[in-house]
């Protein structure tokens, strides 16, 4: 598992989905997120980690927060799999006052070996965090955390229609973020490598002097 987790850092996130495609173990739509989830340190490169989950409740305030969840949460994170991405869906009524990460959660779940955040919310304390070289995926900042707290740890998570489950491998770079299946996990190296010869010949086509139309026609055409 490591020396896999080592080769997704050699793969830029689009590429790795155009692999995943000629996989052809899931629909075309899926497995990514949208627009709305940005890599908010784009120049930290790639990151790739086993994804820790839980959900956050903000401002509607069904329960009290609780700071036991936050050691729960923590924990998962020390006793998971590394290294570990932080994964946390919004629950609450109002999603645009969550802020799910700052300085001080950044710093403790590095501590405990986690290597980002991804988020459906916001995160905060942009300066501190990035002097931290801790990745953060998400929809924005905010400046205030609002009432918040975590509801449920290691379940199943929706990040805008990207499901990950507790264990999901998940890749990032300034394209975006997406999940690297299980099934097929092997193929992928040969996949990647298929891409890459692939684009590369097309690429070396198109700026040649030999360049036509009917000649790309002829290439992309089946």
């Amino acid at each position: 598992m490591n020396d896999f987790m080592e080769y997704l850092h050699t793969v830029d996130t689009p590429t790795l989905c155009n692999a995943i495609e000629l996989l052809k173990v899931r629909p075309h739509e899926e497995g990514f997120t949208p627009l709305q989830v940005r890599c908010l340190f784009p120049e930290m490169g790639r990151m790739v980690g086993i994804a820790v989950t839980a959900t956050v409740e903000t401002v509607t305030q069904m329960k009290p927060r609780d700071n036991r969840t936050f050691v729960e949460l923590y924990r998962a994170v020390q006793n998971a799999p590394k290294p570990a991405v932080v994964v946390l869906q919004e629950i609450g009524a109002h999603p645009d006052y969550a802020v799910h990460c700052g300085e001080v959660m950044a710093t403790t779940f590095q501590r405990c070996g986690a290597v980002g955040l991804v988020s459906d919310a916001a995160v905060r304390d942009i300066p501190e965090v990035r002097a931290l070289k801790f990745h953060y995926f998400a929809r924005g900042t905010a400046a205030s955390h609002a009432n918040f707290r975590i509801a449920q740890v290691g379940v199943s998570v929706q990040i805008h229609g990207m499901v990950v489950h507790p264990g999901s491998v998940l890749h990032g770079d300034e394209n975006g973020l997406a999940l690297v299946p299980q099934q097929g996990r092997e193929r992928l190296p040969e996949m990647v490598e298929r891409i890459r010869k692939r684009e590369g010949e097309l690429m070396a086509y198109v700026r040649s002097a030999e360049f036509t139309l009917d000649g790309l026609h002829n290439r992309i055409v089946e």
